[in-house]
C-alpha cells in the first residue's frame, strides 16, 4: 500500500470517527441551531424563537432519546440548549458547555413554546434547516438559517436576512473565543411539537487527528491532518468515493504505521468511560448492568461474550438516557461507535493484548463498519448495530489471529443472521438491540475462526464479499423505504 493511499484511508477514519455528546440526530439539530444563533449574534441580535425543519429520519431518531443533562427527550430541548449554551466550534460536542443555568433557560424556552419543530418537505434522509429569529436594539426583525445535509456535521448553507453570508465551501464553525459564539444562558426562548421525557448529561473529548494527534472539528484535511470545521472538498467525498474493499481494509489494519493509527485508541478512552458509567449507575433499561448482575450469573455466566454484551449495552444505556459523557461515534452514530469498539475492547482485555494489536483490531472494526455503511447512507430503517457489530466481529477475528478468509466469513455470518433488525428510532431500548448485536458478533467470530461460514446458497449471501455487502446495502437503502415510513407513521400517531 502506498503512503498516499494510507493517508486517504486515515482521512476517511478521521472524517467518520469523532466524539459526539448525546445522540447525533438531536445533536445535529443543536449544531444547526447554534450556527444560526451565532450568525445573528454577529450583528448584535439575541435569539427570541426558533423554527427547525427536519427530515423524517432525523425526527424519528430525535423523538425519544435523552438529551444530555436535562432529564428530557426530543428535539425541542436539544434546539433550545443550542440557544443557551451551544457553540458550533465544538462540532458534534456542540453542547459541551452545558450548565444548570443553560438547562434551566432552555427549559423556559420550551415551556414558552418558542421552539417549533416541523417535518421538512424533502426526500433526503439527513436534512436539517434551523431558523433563528430575533430583533435588534431598534426593534428591527432579523433571521438566520443554517442547513445541514447528508452528514450530521456537514453545514452546507448559512443565510442571514435572506443573504448567504458564507459560501458552502467556506463554511466553518464560529471561533469559540469570539463574542458571536458566546451563548447567553439567559437568552429567551422556545418549544412545541414532538416532545418527551428522560436523561442526564455534559461533555468532553475532541476529534481524532492523524498520526496520534487530536484536533477539534470535523472536516478532513490532507496528508493525515484534520482541520477545524465541517466543510472543504474532502468533506464532500462520500465513503464510496474512497473505493474501499474488505481486502484492502485488512491490509491497511495489518500494515499501516502504528504511529499513524494509534489515535484510534482515543475511542477506547471515551467509549470505555461510557461503559463504566453505565455499569455504575442506573441508566435507561439497565441492560448492561443486569447482564452482569450476580443474581443472573446462572443465566449469563462469566464468558467473554457476557462481558462484551454487558459493557457495550451499558455504554448505550448511559448514552441514550442522557449521560453527559461523549461517545466516539462511527459514521455519524454514537451507538454504532460504541458497538464497533466495546466488544473488541472486551475481548482484547480478556486476551491481554497490547495497545498496537488492539489499535489494529479497532481500525479494522471501524473501517468495516464505515465501508458497509457507505452502501446504506447515514440513516436507514436498518438498525446501525447490525453494521457496527459486523465490524466488531471482524476486529475479534483479528485479535484471535484470523486472516482474510475468516474476516469474510465473520461478515457473511453476521449478514446471514441479523440483517432484518429494524431501526425504530433512537431511545433507551437501543441497548437491547446493541446487546443482541454483540452476542451475534462474538458468535460469528467464533464460527469464522472454526472455518464455519454461511453458504452462498443462503439468502443474500454471495461468494464475493463485496457483492454480499452491496446486497445488504440495497436492502437497507432501497428495500426498507416503506418500512421506514411505516415506522415513523406509527411513532408519530401513538
Amino acid at each position: 500500500m502506498t503512503l498516499q493511499r494510507e493517508l486517504e484511508i486515515i482521512e476517511l477514519i478521521q472524517k467518520e470517527v469523532k466524539p459526539a455528546l448525546g445522540c447525533t440526530e438531536p445533536i445535529a439539530v443543536s449544531l444547526a441551531v447554534a450556527r444560526s444563533c451565532e450568525a445573528l449574534r454577529q450583528i448584535g441580535v439575541e435569539v427570541s424563537h426558533l423554527t427547525v425543519e427536519v427530515s423524517a429520519n432525523i425526527l424519528k431518531n430525535g423523538m425519544g432519546v435523552g438529551i444530555p443533562g436535562t432529564g428530557m427527550i426530543g428535539l425541542h430541548i436539544a434546539s433550545a440548549l443550542a440557544v443557551t449554551c451551544g457553540k458550533s466550534c465544538y462540532g458534534l460536542e456542540v453542547l459541551k458547555d452545558l450548565s444548570p443555568a443553560a438547562i434551566e433557560a432552555a427549559k423556559v424556552m420550551v415551556d414558552a413554546k418558542k421552539v417549533k419543530v416541523v417535518l421538512a418537505d424533502t426526500t433526503m434522509k439527513l436534512y436539517i434547516k434551523a431558523w433563528a429569529y430575533g430583533s435588534d436594539a431598534a426593534g428591527a426583525e432579523h433571521s438566520a438559517a443554517t442547513e445541514i445535509k447528508n452528514n450530521h456535521d456537514s453545514i452546507v448553507s448559512v443565510v442571514r436576512d435572506g443573504e448567504e453570508i458564507l459560501a458552502p465551501q467556506h463554511i466553518e464553525p464560529m471561533n469559540c473565543a469570539g463574542s458571536a459564539c458566546t451563548s447567553a444562558a439567559g437568552a429567551s426562548a422556545s418549544g412545541a411539537a414532538v416532545a418527551g421525557a428522560a436523561g442526564s448529561g455534559s461533555a468532553s473529548g475532541s476529534a481524532l487527528g492523524s498520526a496520534g494527534s487530536v484536533a477539534s472539528g470535523s472536516a478532513s484535511g490532507s496528508a493525515g491532518s484534520v482541520a477545524s470545521g465541517s466543510a472543504g472538498a474532502a468533506a464532500e467525498k462520500t465513503t464510496l468515493d474512497y473505493k474501499l474493499s474488505v481486502k484492502e481494509i485488512l491490509e491497511f489494519a495489518q500494515e499501516a504505521s502504528f504511529e499513524n493509527i494509534k489515535f484510534i485508541l482515543e475511542s477506547v478512552k471515551l467509549n470505555k468511560a461510557l461503559a463504566e458509567e453505565g455499569l455504575r449507575d442506573d441508566y435507561g433499561l439497565r441492560v448492561g448492568k443486569t447482564i452482569l448482575a450476580r443474581e443472573h450469573s446462572d443465566v449469563f455466566g462469566s464468558s467473554v461474550m457476557t462481558y462484551a454484551m454487558a459493557a457495550t449495552a451499558a455504554a448505550s444505556d448511559a448514552r441514550m438516557a442522557g449521560c453527559t459523557l461523549p461517545a466516539m461515534s462511527n459514521s455519524g452514530s454514537g451507538n454504532q461507535g460504541i458497538t464497533v469498539t466495546m466488544p473488541v475492547i472486551a475481548v482484547a482485555e480478556k486476551m491481554g493484548v497490547g495497545e498496537e494489536k488492539l489499535a489494529r483490531a479497532l481500525v479494522l472494526s471501524h473501517l468495516v463498519a464505515i465501508h458497509i455503511k457507505g452502501y446504506l447512507g447515514k440513516l436507514s430503517a436498518l438498525c446501525g448495530c447490525v453494521i457496527a457489530s459486523t465490524g466488531s466481529s471482524c476486529g475479534i477475528v483479528y485479535l484471535q489471529g484470523g486472516g482474510y478468509e475468516q474476516v469474510c466469513s465473520a461478515i457473511k455470518n453476521m449478514i446471514g443472521n441479523i440483517t432484518g433488525m429494524v431501526c425504530d428510532g433512537a431511545k433507551v431500548g437501543c441497548a437491547l438491540k446493541v446487546a443482541s448485536g454483540v452476542s451475534s458478533s462474538v458468535q460469528a467470530a467464533v464460527l469464522a475462526m472454526d472455518n464455519i461460514c454461511i453458504s452462498s446458497n443462503d439468502g443474500i449471501i454471495e461468494d464475493c464479499i463485496e457483492k454480499t455487502i452491496c446486497n445488504l446495502g440495497r436492502i437497507g437503502a432501497e428495500g426498507m423505504q416503506t418500512t421506514d415510513r411505516m415506522i415513523l407513521d406509527i411513532m408519530v400517531c401513538k
